[in-house]
C-alpha cells in the first residue's frame, strides 16, 4: 500500500515550466502563466492516472549524497544561492503520508499571517530542529527550486518535537498515532510507517554573520 502510494505522488507529471513556448496546431492562444503557489499544488496534486508510456518515460529520484537515503527529483531548478550551515531559510512545503495514500498532513499555503497571506517555514540549517531529511533536500538546493522528496523513516520523524509540526492538533496526533504505532511497530512495519513525501520550494536564504 505505502509502495503504490509513494510510485503514486512520485510519478506525477510536472505542469510546463514558465518561460518555454508550447506549439498545438489547432490554437494561437498561448498557456496560462502559473503562480509560483500554483505550481507547487500542482504538483502536489497531480493525479496518479497516466498512461504506460507516460510511466516509463517519467523521471527517477535520485539519492541524495551523504543524506541516509532520502531521495530528490528537482521539478524545477532554482537559479539562486545555495544554503550554508548556519543560514536561515524560508521554505514552502506540502507534506504527505505514505502510509496513508498519500495523506496530506501539512501545508505552509495553509498558515495565515494576520492579513491572510501564506506564511513559509523559515529554520536555521543545522539548527537540529528540523527532521534530518528536510535538512538534507534543503541544503541541495538553489532559491527559487522546487523539489520532491520522498524521506525514509530513519530520516523522518523520531519523536514528537521535530519540526514541522502540523499546526492542527488533530492532524499533528494522527501523523504521530500512525508513525508510532506500537502495535505495527512490533509487527515490523517500522521502515513503511514514517515514510514521507515531501515538495519543497526554497523561497529565500537569510545568511548568518
Amino acid at each position: 500500500m505505502v509502495a503504490t502510494a509513494v510510485t503514486a505522488v512520485a510519478g506525477a507529471v510536472p505542469p510546463p515550466p514558465k518561460g518555454k513556448a508550447v506549439t498545438v496546431a489547432t490554437t494561437t492562444t498561448p498557456p496560462p502563466t502559473l503562480t509560483r503557489r500554483q505550481l507547487l499544488a500542482t504538483v502536489a496534486t497531480a493525479s496518479p492516472l497516466r498512461t504506460a508510456a507516460a510511466s516509463a518515460a517519467a523521471p527517477e529520484f535520485a539519492e541524495i549524497p551523504g543524506s541516509g537515503g532520502v531521495k530528490a527529483l528537482d521539478r524545477r531548478e532554482g537559479s539562486g544561492e545555495v544554503p550554508v550551515e548556519g543560514d536561515e531559510v524560508a521554505i514552502h512545503y506540502y507534506g504527505r503520508l505514505a502510509a496513508k495514500q498519500g495523506w496530506r498532513f501539512d501545508s505552509t499555503y495553509d498558515h495565515k499571517d494576520e492579513i491572510g497571506d501564506p506564511m513559509p517555514f523559515v529554520f536555521t540549517i543545522g539548527s537540529g530542529k528540523v527532521i534530518p531529511g528536510i535538512e538534507a533536500a534543503v541544503k541541495s538546493m538553489r532559491v527559487g527550486g522546487l523539489r520532491r522528496v520522498i524521506i525514509p523513516p530513519s530520516q523522518g520523524y523520531q519523536n514528537t518535537s521535530q519540526e514541522p509540526i502540523p499546526p492542527n492538533f488533530f492532524d499533528r496526533q494522527r501523523l504521530f498515532t500512525t508513525i508510532f504505532n506500537p502495535t505495527r511497530l512490533a509487527n515490523g512495519e517500522g521502515s513503511t510507517l514514517g515514510t514521507l513525501i515531501f515538495d519543497i520550494e526554497l523561497i529565500s536564504i537569510r545568511q548568518h554573520s
